[in-house]
């Protein structure tokens, strides 16, 4: 689960991480209250879960009430990169010297934490690695081990930060450490990590994402999943237990296990297609996984085909086909379905499919030969 900006800031203050005073706006009156309360200068923040904000307008400063209501109307009802603004985050200003970058998130090769820090904060983490990757200073941090003060502020100072930064900056790392790993997050990352004109280091942003497998253990979690306003496709798919990402391409995907979904996509590309979505179904495919597998992929209007690719291991081949034929009786399908089906009892299941053939189902021996026929189909289906 992404967090707002606001959401991440509130979570931070939790583990002792300083944040510039503020609130949340739902309207123009409630901004202007916010804004009183923070004292001016403020800077009205658009709450949408992309970047760029600032440079599409929606990150403006107000020195009086007359500029906040001015800027709230503004940014209220905008369009970013397709998220529409229902919501506003009001902190007083802060006088910047330098901006840095900080975060934690988990690099599964070593199998351990991965802290990075820089001196060139407030760009794209991205940016800075493909131009100046010498700038960003990591630290792996053993999970049994902790991250030290020692080794905190060993890693400011090999980042490059300036000196009256230093102190501030190891604090605050050792709070993001905190943050990251008590409060089960995925990724936490604050970009830019500011060093005021007083000598104060704080986070002036908030990138969180929380690991949805750790909900459990979290009750306070459900008022960020009050607000959540995430791809419709992605919520169906969730409320069914499919794991499902929206893309914007025109193929629909349906994969038994992550990496044969990912192949999928990935073959999809390569024959020349756009895949509308990553969907996992997991193990099985039985006919009411398949149904509700086919339930989400039907509500995208973008899909002009559906790929299913199939490889059966446990689950046997005529289990597959018979699920997948039960599955169009319950779902009126939109689009034509294209089947790779392979594994074990591959050739009844191809028999059981071949039988049920039509101009909505065709069942095709290899991978790369049903991608390439699923991106036919979609392209033909656009002309």
């Amino acid at each position: 689960m992404d967090l707002y900006e606001y959401q991440g800031k509130q979570y931070f203050a939790r583990f002792g991480i300083p944040v510039s005073p503020g609130g949340v706006a739902d309207t123009v009156d409630e901004a202007v209250v916010q804004a009183e309360q923070a004292g001016f200068p403020v800077v009205v923040k658009a709450q949408v879960k992309v970047g760029g904000r600032g440079k599409a307008g929606g990150i403006q400063l107000a020195d009086d009430v007359d500029a906040v209501r001015r800027h709230a109307r503004a940014i209220l009802g905008m369009d970013l990169k397709g998220h529409v603004v229902g919501r506003l985050w009001i902190e007083r200003s802060s006088d910047i010297a330098k901006e840095y970058y900080a975060s934690f998130t988990l690099d599964r090769s070593a199998k351990k934490y991965l802290c990075m820090v820089s001196a060139k904060g407030g760009v794209e983490i991205e940016e800075v690695a493909a131009t100046d990757p010498g700038a960003i200073a990591r630290l792996h941090v053993d999970p049994v081990d902790g991250l030290s003060p020692q080794a905190a502020r060993a890693l400011v100072a090999d980042a490059g930060l300036d000196e009256e930064a230093r102190r501030g900056a190891a604090d605050v790392l050792l709070g993001l450490y905190r943050c990251y790993t008590e409060g089960d997050c995925d990724l936490a990352e604050i970009n830019p990590l500011v060093l005021t004109t007083e000598g104060d280091v704080h986070a002036l942003d908030a990138k969180v994402t929380l690991d949805d497998n750790a909900a459990f253990r979290h009750p306070e979690w459900e008022e960020f999943a009050g607000t959540d306003t995430s791809d419709p496709r992605e919520r169906l798919a969730k409320e069914k237990g499919l794991q499902y990402v929206g893309l914007d391409g025109f193929v629909g995907i349906i994969a038994n296990g992550a990496g044969l979904a990912m192949s999928t996509c990935d073959v999809v590309e390569q024959v020349g297609g756009k895949p509308a979505n990553f969907l996992d179904i997991g193990g099985g495919a039985n006919a009411a996984q398949m149904a509700n597998a086919l339930e989400v992929i039907n509500t995208d209007e973008n899909v002009r085909s559906i790929f299913i690719n199939i490889f059966g291991g446990i689950t046997r081949g005529e289990e597959v086909a018979n699920g997948i034929v039960e599955a169009m009786g319950r779902v009126e399908i939109a689009s034509p379905i294209v089947i790779r089906l392979d594994g074990t009892n591959a050739d009844e299941g191809r028999r059981i499919l071949a039988e049920h053939g039509s101009d909505k189902l065709e069942s095709v021996a290899t991978m790369i030969e049903a991608a390439r026929r699923a991106t036919e189909l979609a392209q033909g289906a656009a002309r």
